[in-house]
């Protein structure tokens, strides 16, 4: 990598920590700079799963206040999170690579949907609970398996995971958004740990990418964790649907 590219790596780990920890799709701003510094797909994919890691980590750090009381159903949902983690980065190192180019424009573009509607979701979220429905304090065996799913998606391919943890938890869940937000670290923390363990010892990665990303994740991680309720969702999601958007016609042209 040229020191330019090496820069724009590492500015984009730092806006993808700060990002995964408000919302999530982090993602979708460091894959197009991988892709842009010359990394192939998967290769791509797989420095970015490590990179990010310690963004993870420091994000779930920073909501610990939010997860007080939350031991057993982080418990139950990270055992969901590690299966599904396992599987889904067992997907990538098998497929063809041929086959992972295809899929990478639907999952990008599943993932801008899923972002554009957050808004949405939320409106309907806060009507179910206004309506004074029963209270759900674990989602039962539906909540389990579409977030061991969604971790299958977030161990192929990370971006948006967030989005659809937040969004079946706000379903089948009555807490708060900033408890959910916690617990949906948490999670992503586990899938992202899970899939790098896999990813160390059989697939291709660039260090230099690893290195810079982990770097910029851990500090935007933090500082995301910290002033994220400060944060214009307009604003963080016109970034995420502007950036995947670029992401997107880059893959489908390539």
């Amino acid at each position: 990598m040229t020191p330019w590219e090496m820069a724009a790596v590492f500015a984009a780990g730092t806006g993808a920590g700060a990002v995964n920890a408000v919302v999530g799709s982090g993602t979708l701003i460091t894959f197009p700079v991988l892709l842009a510094a010359g990394l192939p797909p998967v290769t791509a994919t797989v420095s970015n799963g490590l990179g990010l890691v310690p963004g993870s980590i420091t994000a779930a750090v920073g909501y610990r206040e939010e997860l007080r009381g939350q031991g057993r159903r982080v418990l139950l949902l990270g055992i969901g999170a590690v299966l599904g983690g396992l599987a889904g980065a067992v997907l990538l190192l098998t497929l063809p690579a041929s086959a992972f180019e295809r899929i990478v424009p639907v999952l990008v573009g599943l993932a801008l949907v899923l972002v554009a509607c957050q808004p949405w979701i939320a409106r309907r979220v806060r009507r179910r609970r206004e309506s004074g429905g029963p209270v759900r304090r674990d989602g039962g065996a539906l909540l389990f398996t579409g977030l061991t799913l969604a971790s299958v998606y977030g161990g192929y391919f990370s971006a948006a995971q967030g989005i659809i943890y937040v969004s079946l938890m706000g379903m089948l869940l009555d807490e708060t958004l900033q408890r959910l937000n916690a617990v949906k670290n948490v999670l992503a923390a586990v899938v992202n740990t899970v899939a790098a363990l896999l990813f160390v010892f059989f697939a291709d990665f660039d260090w230099t990418a690893v290195v810079l990303i982990a770097a910029g994740s851990a500090l935007g991680g933090l500082v995301g964790a910290r002033t994220g309720r400060r944060f214009s969702p307009a604003v963080l999601r016109t970034l995420i649907v502007s950036v995947g958007t670029v992401a997107l016609v880059h893959l489908v042209l390539r």
